[in-house]
Order: C-alpha cells, then sequence, then structure tokens
C-alpha cells in the first residue's frame, strides 16, 4: 500500500517496471498538474512555498530525478565531449579518467569512444556525433578517415598524442624531444655508450620519438651508435625485440623502449632469460604509467604530465566552443625522467 509524503515506507515510482520516475508521476502522487510539478523543478517563480517544499519532498520520496539530457536538447545544448582513445594504453586511460572530472567541474560531461582493432576511427565518430557531443577529443585516430573529416567541419576537435599539421584542430602532444634526451643523458652518465633503441612503429608518435632518440644520440656525440629495433608499442613487440637482443654475441648495455607497455615485455623476456636488469642491461620506458612503479618492475621512465594534458585538451575545447577566434593552438607538455631501479652503471667487458 502506497504513503502519504513522509511515510516511513517509499514507493518508488515504476518500481519492478524498468523505468524511472517522471514529473507525471510526482504530480499523480500529489494530485496535482503536472505543469505546477515542472514550474517547481525548474524553479520558475509563481508556486507558493508550500507547493514547492509538497513537490520537493514527493520527488525525493520517489526517487524522481529531473532529466538534463532532455532540459539540455531543448535548448539546442548537450554540454557533451566526445572522447576517442584506446582501451589498453594506461596513459591514455588515466587522462581520460581525469577528463571526466575536470570537465564535470566545467558543467559538461564526457562520452566515451573506445578505439579498438574492430572499432577504428570512422566508427567510434560517428557513434560520438550520434550522441550530439559538442566537441570531439581524440587520441591518434586514423588521419583517413572520412567520417573525422566530416566531423571536424561541425564541432571542434582537439587532436592528442601525435603531432599533426591540420590547420582546422588542436594539437596536444607530449614532448618527446626532451623526453627522449633526458633519458639517453641519464644512460650517458651512468657510462653508457651503446645504447639501443625499441620503437619507430605505430603511427606517427612512434616515428616522432624514434627522431627524439636519434637527436638524443647525436647530441651527445653517439650518432654512429644510435640504433632503432624496430617495434610497436605493445608488451608483444617489446618481447620480441628483447630476444632479438638476446640473440646477438655483443648486446647494449641499455635499451630505451617507446612506451611502458614495452618496455615491459622487453624486461619479462631478460627476466626469463635471467638477465639482470640493470646489471647487465639497463632499460627505460615512456609514459611513467601504473605499469612503470609495479614492484616487479620498477621501471626508469619518462614521465607524461596528466595533470597538463588534461588542462591544455579541456582549455582548448572550451575556448572553441565559447566562439574565440584564434589561431590553431599546439601545446607539447612537459616531460621529466622518473628514476628507478630498472637503470645503472654501464656493465665493463663483453
Amino acid at each position: 500500500m502506497a504513503t502519504g509524503v513522509g511515510g516511513a515506507q517509499k514507493r518508488r515510482a515504476g518500481s519492478g517496471t524498468g523505468r524511472l520516475p517522471t514529473m507525471k508521476d510526482v504530480a499523480d502522487h500529489l494530485g496535482v498538474s503536472r505543469q505546477l510539478v515542472s514550474l517547481v523543478m525548474r524553479g520558475v517563480p509563481g508556486p507558493s512555498e508550500e507547493s514547492r517544499e509538497r513537490i520537493l519532498a514527493a520527488a525525493d520520496e520517489l526517487g524522481y530525478r529531473p532529466n538534463a539530457s532532455a532540459r539540455l536538447l531543448r535548448q539546442n545544448r548537450t554540454r557533451l565531449i566526445g572522447a576517442l582513445f584506446w582501451m589498453r594504453n594506461p596513459f591514455q586511460v588515466r587522462v581520460i579518467e581525469r577528463l571526466f572530472i575536470r570537465a564535470a567541474e566545467r558543467g559538461f560531461g564526457l562520452v566515451l569512444g573506445p578505439a579498438t582493432s574492430d572499432r577504428p576511427t570512422d566508427v567510434v565518430v560517428a557513434e560520438l556525433m550520434e550522441e550530439r557531443v559538442e566537441a570531439l577529443v581524440a587520441f591518434n585516430p586514423d588521419p583517413t578517415s572520412r567520417v573525422l573529416a566530416d566531423a571536424r567541419e561541425l564541432v571542434p576537435v582537439v587532436w592528442l598524442g601525435e603531432w599533426v599539421d591540420e590547420l582546422d584542430v588542436d594539437n596536444v602532444h607530449v614532448d618527446e624531444i626532451e623526453g627522449l634526451r633526458l633519458a639517453v643523458e641519464h644512460l650517458v652518465e651512468l657510462g653508457h655508450r651503446d645504447i639501443v633503441y625499441v620503437g619507430g612503429r605505430g603511427g606517427t608518435v612512434g616515428h616522432v620519438r624514434a627522431e627524439a632518440y636519434r637527436s638524443a644520440m647525436a647530441a651527445v656525440g653517439l650518432t654512429e651508435r644510435a640504433e632503432v629495433l624496430e617495434s610497436d608499442f605493445s608488451e608483444e613487440d617489446g618481447a620480441t625485440a628483447a630476444r632479438h637482443i638476446l640473440g646477438r654475441s655483443h648486446r647494449p648495455t641499455a635499451v630505451v623502449c617507446c612506451g611502458d607497455q614495452c618496455a615491459a615485455g622487453v624486461l619479462a623476456v631478460f627476466a626469463r632469460a635471467n638477465v639482470n636488469v640493470p646489471g647487465e642491461i639497463s632499460v627505460v620506458g615512456f609514459d611513467d604509467s601504473y605499469v612503470a612503479s609495479l614492484s616487479y618492475h620498477q621501471l626508469t621512465s619518462v614521465h607524461q604530465d596528466v595533470e597538463a594534458t588534461v588542462e591544455a585538451t579541456l582549455s582548448s575545447v572550451l575556448d572553441r566552443l565559447e566562439g574565440h577566434d584564434r589561431p590553431r593552438r599546439v601545446s607539447a607538455t612537459p616531460t621529466r625522467l622518473v628514476v628507478r631501479e630498472s637503470t645503472g652503471r654501464a656493465r665493463t667487458g663483453p
């Protein structure tokens, strides 16, 4: 049996039907008009204080919550930002986690668009646009995507991760040049000269990081010793590169990896082969994700600044949505090297 407002037992409208309570349910519960309930819920002047108190109490009892989406649609706004990212990338996931919080502080919601090999850029962007997002932020999308090109005509786009020259999108990326310089200089200070880089594949960002490594090696007079073992960013790619290194008669004393996941694969293969890290070979990662700080990795890694990435991204989005007419913004977020147990003095001898 239903009880009155303030009764000991609360009745939830729609309970067991799989639907949420509506303003009509509140109105029917009190025997008032839906229009009166609407005025109260929207905070419009007119209803008496007694009516406001009764309606708000009934709404709380029934579990009614205003439909923000419907309200925003009536205003021709959704205040939603679409986010394309790769779920297997720890750094990207962390950025999205923080972007959720920071966007909410500014009154915006985030619509997630996870990309996979089975969900390419065209599919993800199409789904996000169907949600009527007001802007897009995208980690390393497919630059040839027709759907993305169409979206760029309709909403502001911030391209994350890779360096891009597209004039109609803002670009936020890490300062790879500084990051790889710090990694190489750290190893050189430890006496390393045979420093191999594992990476170079995986879109523009893979190529850019490999070139940053070559530049860093040239800056310390090691141009002739620079070597890139072609690899993508995954653990298996790192493992393949590590097996190649182990098969050599002359091994490098240090390995710099394109990402922490790649470095994790390198560490795992070295451990299975009883190669001491860092006694025999030092290993450096890139991202400083949670993978690097795991107790069984303790990986020295180039730190990408999550908060700086989020702030630059959100600032670009809100500037565009507020109608600021300004030149394209390119933001290179700062890096620093976090030194852990995977790097040490270079070995002597073969």
